[in-house]
C-alpha cells in the first residue's frame, strides 16, 4: 500500500503591544471588510495596529497584515469542525513564494520551526572534525548561534574563532586574519539583531570560498525587508523564522541549502516520514510481500533532508498571504521607504542624548542608540503608547511598512 506524504512595550518585547490589540470580537469586523492589499507605502491601513499606538518594534515581532489574520481565523474555524484533524494548505505555494523572495529554487527550501533549528541542522549536518577543522563567526552574530558553537567548543574541543567588532562593525580584514585552509564554516548574521550592522554577504562568501569554507547566514533580520539574492551572493546556507519581517508567526521558518550541497555535503541528522518520496507498507491486506514492514525512498530536496513531521499549518496559511503581500510591495521599495525615517532618527536622536551605534552606511530595518537612563526612557515611551526595544544598554528602533514620519516625530517628542 502506497502511503503519500501528509501534506515589550518600550523595551519589554512586543508582548505588551499584543496585549492592547483589539479582542477577537472587535477584530472580526475589520477582517470581514478588508480592502485590496495593494496600497503604496506607508501601508497603515493593511494592519490592525490600535489607534494611538506607535509600533516601531518590527525587529522583535512584526504585526501580521489583516488579510493574513483573516486566513488564520478561517483556518481555526475549519479546525474546529467535526472530523477536521488536519487541513492541508490550499493557498499559494509558500515555499515557492519564499524561494522567489531570495532567488532560490523551491527544492532548496525546507520548513524549520525556527532559525536556531536551521543553524543546528547545518552545523550538525557538516559532520565537523572538531580537532582538525575550525568555525569562524563574529560577536555580532545571533547570541543563540554563538552559544551553540561555544557549547561544541566546550564539549568537543571545536576550534572556534570569534571576531570582535570595531566601531560597531565587523571588518572584512579581521575575518581575513582568522579564516584559513582548515576553516570549514563561516557563520554570520546578515543583519545584526542589536546594532543593525550589515555584512557584505558576497564579500564574506568570496573570502570563505577562496579557502574552501562554506558560509551560513542568519537572515531573520533581513528577509522581507532587505533584498537578498542567494545566487548573486553565492551563500551556501541561510535560515530565518517567519514572525519578524516575513509577517508570519512563531513556530515556522525557512532553511535554504544550495542544491549542489544536498547529499554531497550535508548529512541527514534526523529522520522522519516527511523525508520520504515514497513510503510503502508490506503487512496490510493486498500488500506486496517484503521482509520489512515498510520500504521507502528519500526525497532529495531540502525538505527531504530536514523535515521529519507535520509543520505548523496555521502559519503556512498566514504566510500564504503575507509573502505575496511583501513581494507586491517590493522589498527594494520597502528598503527605500524607511531610509528617510532612519535618516531623521540618526540626525535627531543625538540631540536628545542618544548616540548611534548602528554604522551610518547601514540601510537595514533597525537602528540603535546608546541609552543612559533606560528606566525613564521606558516610562516615557509607555506613557506615550510607543513600542520599541529598550534594553539596559541601548534603544533599538525598527520601522516598517506601516510607519511614516509622523511616527518618528511622535517618538522624538516623547523622548525630548
Amino acid at each position: 500500500m502506497a502511503i503519500s506524504r501528509r501534506c515589550a512595550l518600550a523595551g519589554l518585547g512586543g508582548l505588551a503591544a499584543l496585549a492592547v490589540t483589539p479582542t477577537r470580537g472587535s477584530m472580526l469586523p475589520q477582517l470581514n471588510s478588508l480592502r485590496s492589499l495593494d496600497s503604496e507605502l506607508p501601508s497603515k491601513g493593511d494592519f490592525a495596529i490600535p489607534r494611538g499606538v506607535t509600533y516601531l518594534n518590527g525587529a522583535y515581532a512584526h504585526p501580521m497584515p489583516t488579510r493574513a489574520l483573516q486566513a488564520a481565523h478561517q483556518y481555526f474555524q475549519e479546525r474546529s469542525a467535526p472530523g477536521a484533524v488536519s487541513i492541508p494548505l490550499s493557498a499559494s505555494n509558500v515555499k515557492a513564494e519564499f524561494a522567489a523572495l531570495i532567488n532560490a529554487k523551491e527544492t532548496e527550501i525546507s520548513y524549520i520551526p525556527n532559525t536556531s533549528t536551521g543553524e543546528n541542522l547545518v552545523v550538525n549536518g557538516l559532520n565537523l572534525s572538531y580537532k582538525e577543522e575550525n568555525v569562524v563567526t563574529d560577536a555580532l552574530h545571533f547570541e543563540g548561534a554563538i552559544m551553540h558553537l561555544q557549547a561544541l567548543q566546550k564539549k568537543y574541543g571545536l576550534d572556534l574563532r570569534i571576531v570582535m567588532p570595531h566601531d560597531w562593525r565587523i571588518r572584512l580584514e579581521d575575518l581575513v586574519r582568522v579564516i584559513d585552509k582548515k576553516t570549514k564554516l563561516v557563520e554570520i548574521s546578515l543583519v545584526a539583531m542589536d546594532t543593525g550592522f550589515q555584512h557584505d554577504l558576497k564579500a564574506v562568501c568570496d573570502l570563505a570560498h577562496a579557502h574552501g569554507a562554506y558560509v551560513y547566514a542568519d537572515i531573520v533580520q533581513a528577509a522581507g525587508n532587505t533584498p537578498i539574492d542567494v545566487r548573486a551572493s553565492n551563500v551556501d546556507f541561510c535560515a530565518c523564522s517567519s514572525f519578524k519581517w516575513l509577517m508570519g508567526d512563531f513556530g515556522l521558518g525557512f532553511l535554504y541549502v544550495k542544491e549542489s550541497l544536498l547529499d554531497r555535503l550535508i548529512e541527514r541528522t534526523q529522520y522522519g516520514y516527511y523525508q520520504a518520496k515514497s513510503l510503502d507498507s508490506h503487512f496490510l491486506p493486498g500488500d506486496p510481500a517484503a521482509p520489512e514492514p515498510y520500504s521507502w525512498e528519500f526525497d532529495t530536496s531540502a525538505s527531504g533532508h530536514f523535515e521529519v513531521g507535520t509543520n505548523a499549518i496555521a502559519v503556512t496559511r498566514i504566510l500564504a498571504e503575507s509573502l505575496p503581500y511583501i513581494r507586491r510591495l517590493d522589498v527594494a521599495s520597502i528598503l527605500a521607504h524607511r531610509q528617510p525615517l532612519l535618516k531623521k532618527l540618526r540626525e535627531e536622536m543625538p540631540r536628545l542624548g542618544f548616540e548611534p551605534i548602528t554604522p551610518p552606511e547601514s540601510t537595514s530595518a533597525l537602528i540603535s542608540f546608546t541609552v543612559k537612563d533606560p528606566k525613564t526612557v521606558r516610562e516615557r515611551l509607555q506613557k506615550a503608547n510607543i513600542n520599541v526595544r529598550v534594553s539596559d544598554r541601548f534603544i533599538r528602533i525598527s520601522p516598517s511598512v506601516y510607519n511614516d514620519m509622523s511616527d518618528i516625530d511622535t517618538l522624538l517628542a516623547a523622548l525630548a
